[in-house]
C-alpha cells in the first residue's frame, strides 16, 4: 500500500510540474524516443525594445537520466539568434567591454547556468547578444553569438546616445 502512495505522489508531482509551462517557450521538438526535447525560448531584453532573441537548448527526458545515471545536469549546449522586430528603444544598458547579464536559467541543480549577456560594440555601433554556459568547477567553451546591427535601424535612446570615447 505504501509503495502505491509513493508512486501515485510522484505522478502527481510530475503532473503539476508539467502543467507549469513557461510563457518564453516557442517550441519544443523530440529529437528522439527516449523524451528529450531542444526548447526554444523567446527572450526579450529588458533594456531594449523591439529585439527579441530566440535561444535553443536541449532538454533531457527522464528516460535519459536514467539511462546516463546523470541525473541533475542538462548539457551547456546552446543556439541564439537575435533580429530586430520593430523600433528599437535603448534603455539603460551598460557600455562596458564586459556588458551585462539579461537572462539566467539553472541547467544542474547547483554548478551550471544557461545565460545570455548583451555587449554595446561601440566601434561598430551594434549589440551583441552572446549566450554562454557558465559553470563554477570548470569554465565552459560552448557559446552561441548573435548580432543585432544599429545603423540604419529605427533605434532611439532613452537617454541619448552613447558619446564617442576621447583619447
Amino acid at each position: 500500500m505504501k509503495r502505491i502512495s509513493v508512486i501515485v505522489v510522484g505522478i502527481g508531482l510530475a503532473l503539476v510540474l508539467a502543467a507549469c509551462s513557461d510563457k518564453r517557450e516557442v517550441a519544443s521538438v523530440g529529437v528522439d524516443w527516449t523524451g528529450n526535447d531542444i526548447a526554444i525560448d523567446a527572450v526579450a531584453d529588458p533594456e531594449v525594445s523591439g529585439v527579441v532573441c530566440h535561444l535553443a537548448y536541449f532538454n533531457r527526458s527522464f528516460i535519459d537520466r536514467l539511462q546516463q545515471g546523470n541525473w541533475f545536469e542538462d548539457p551547456s549546449y546552446s543556439a541564439l539568434d537575435c533580429s530586430a522586430m520593430g523600433p528599437i528603444t535603448i534603455g539603460d544598458i551598460s557600455l562596458s567591454s564586459g556588458g551585462e547579464e539579461i537572462f539566467r536559467e539553472g541547467r544542474s541543480l547547483i554548478w551550471k547556468s544557461l545565460r545570455v549577456s548583451r555587449i554595446y560594440d561601440a566601434q561598430n555601433n551594434a549589440i551583441i547578444y552572446l549566450a554562454h554556459a557558465r559553470e563554477i568547477q570548470q569554465g565552459s567553451g560552448k557559446m552561441s553569438l548573435s548580432v543585432v546591427p544599429l545603423n540604419g535601424a529605427d533605434v532611439s535612446w532613452t537617454d541619448g546616445p552613447p558619446q564617442p570615447a576621447t583619447n
